[in-house]
């Protein structure tokens, strides 16, 4: 119980749900575009996502996994993929071919040279900085109309939502997130009882009909 409150009392964060859908056909750029998904579907944080480099992706074991070796406070940890969301990787990264990097830097003023867009990745120096893919999402925001509340990091806060409303166990959860404590992630128990609660609105709604 003293879990629970103290989740309570914690402002509450912005999760997406249809939203996620509009939002990938509104990222302009495929890099971005790629950044974006991955950070959904691992639960990363923005600059945890630029720092992953191609050997971080154990997609030959069974089950597929990401290796995070820049989490929070220097934090390592192991994030689950789905099959498909390897392939989608690997397909992204045969567009520049970066032997580190898999989400490398054009560089400033990439597009007033010679080079192509997948050439300057190639010999890109350093990852995407963090601001271009805040830049990216914001951008994308506005077009696809998805809550103006939303950050990057409700990429995150989606992702550990969406687990727990599909069965994944708290403590799992907490692991793949990386937090250091539970305490951290009893606050998406509230956000499910909020979901629950919508449930039973709806259903309530569509039983008046049938009463007599």
């Amino acid at each position: 119980m003293a879990h629970l409150l103290r989740a309570l009392s914690v402002t509450r964060p912005v999760t997406l749900s249809h939203d996620l859908m509009r939002l990938p056909w509104a990222v302009q750029e495929p890099r971005f575009r790629a950044c974006l998904r991955l950070m959904y579907h691992c639960g990363l944080r923005v600059g945890e996502t630029v720092a992953i480099e191609v050997p971080d992706i154990h997609g030959h074991e069974t089950p597929p996994r990401l290796h995070i070796r820049h989490g929070k406070g220097g934090q390592e940890r192991f994030v689950p993929l789905t099959p498909a969301l390897v392939k989608e990787l690997r397909d992204w990264w045969r567009t520049h071919r970066h032997p580190r990097f898999l989400f490398p830097s054009p560089g400033r003023g990439w597009a007033d040279r010679t080079l192509s867009l997948s050439e300057a990745m190639a010999r890109a120096t350093a990852p995407m900085s963090v601001s271009a893919v805040q830049m990216a999402y914001r951008l994308a925001r506005a077009a696809s109309g998805v809550n103006s509340a939303s950050t990057t990091h409700s990429l995150r806060h989606s992702y550990a939502t969406h687990l727990l409303e599909e069965g994944v166990s708290l403590r799992q959860i907490s692991q793949y997130l990386g937090h250091e404590s539970l305490d951290t992630t009893v606050i998406y128990t509230h956000l499910t009882a909020l979901s629950e609660a919508r449930t039973q609105t709806a259903l309530a709604t569509l039983y008046q009909p049938l009463q007599p």
